[in-house]
């Protein structure tokens, strides 16, 4: 399998894929749009995956804030079983997120960490990338 991209994102998610029994993956904005996703899913399905992940991480950020009786909590992931397999949702801290799918075989914990790595790469990543000004500092 590879990534289809509608960036560079390839990196980000083909390691994903090298996890036994991973069978999509897709990487979005927190707000629901793709940036790239994998060959298991066409563009219709990853552009209604991103939608369907950003609602849910809304209705996750919104539960655990409520259990909390805080004004707001931040997730570090979502995870969703079914009778299909288990979805795993990982926001980043730069506003994007990397959801994986993996059949009923994937060993849960390989896949976790495997995300939380690619999201912390993506996260270097976007630290090296920060425009900065001419004194050094963040834009």
């Amino acid at each position: 399998m590879t990534s289809r991209e509608t960036g560079d994102t390839a990196w980000v998610l083909e390691p994903i894929l090298q996890v036994p029994h991973v069978v999509a993956a897709v990487l979005l904005t927190r707000d629901g749009l793709v940036t790239g996703y994998t060959d298991a899913l066409s563009q219709p399905s990853a552009e209604r995956v991103a939608a369907i992940t950003s609602t849910v991480q809304g209705a996750a950020r919104t539960a655990a804030a409520a259990f909390a009786d805080a004004d707001r909590a931040e997730i570090r992931q979502v995870v969703i079983e079914s009778d299909h397999g288990y979805v795993l949702i990982v926001p980043t801290d730069h506003g994007t997120c990397v959801a994986a799918y993996g059949d009923g075989e994937v060993r849960l914990d390989l896949l976790a960490h495997r995300v939380h790595s690619q999201v912390a790469r993506l996260a270097e990543k976007a630290m090296v990338a920060a425009p900065r000004g001419a004194d050094g500092a963040p834009v």
